[in-house]
């Protein structure tokens, strides 16, 4: 039987494979610095917690900010988004001023998640919703403090 023109079949490709992917792309590094990430514990054959690092972007209140972020993707990640938390301290409209938590609800990537997104998409996002109007002037807390 031939495999043919069946139209919309699509590979879906392993949790493990993406995550692994992923990593290789993280340690390779990125783009231009600006956001970085890499497993916290390389024994975590499932691949679960991960720091995530945004350096502020120019022209606003983060420059010069060096960000780091947690993000754990559970077992049915990619399908659905990692959860996303900042260690951090930061002032933006989408964390929780209590617990540093990018709230689903005010970002809209988690919001419309799709499992084509990336790690390194959220923590691209997260670098311009920094230099957003709406949270480029926010003061901000004393640098080098955490959640």
């Amino acid at each position: 039987m031939a495999l043919g023109a069946s139209g919309g079949s699509s590979v879906v490709v392993p949790r493990n494979f993406r995550l692994l992917e992923e990593l290789e792309r993280g340690e390779k590094g990125i783009g231009d610095g600006s956001v970085s990430y890499g497993m916290d514990d390389a024994d975590d054959i499932y691949m679960r917690s991960w720091t995530g690092t945004i350096i502020g972007p120019h022209n606003t209140v983060h420059e010069g900010r060096i960000y780091q972020l947690k993000l754990f993707c559970d077992k049915d990640y990619p399908d659905k988004p990692p959860s996303v938390r900042f260690h951090s301290r930061v002032n933006m409209t989408c964390v929780n001023p209590e617990t540093g938590v990018v709230e689903g609800k005010k970002f809209g990537m988690l919001t419309n998640w799709q499992r084509e997104f990336t790690m390194e998409d959220i923590l691209t996002q997260l670098r311009r919703e920094m230099a957003a109007p709406h949270n480029r002037k926010l003061v901000q807390p004393p640098e080098g403090t955490f959640f």
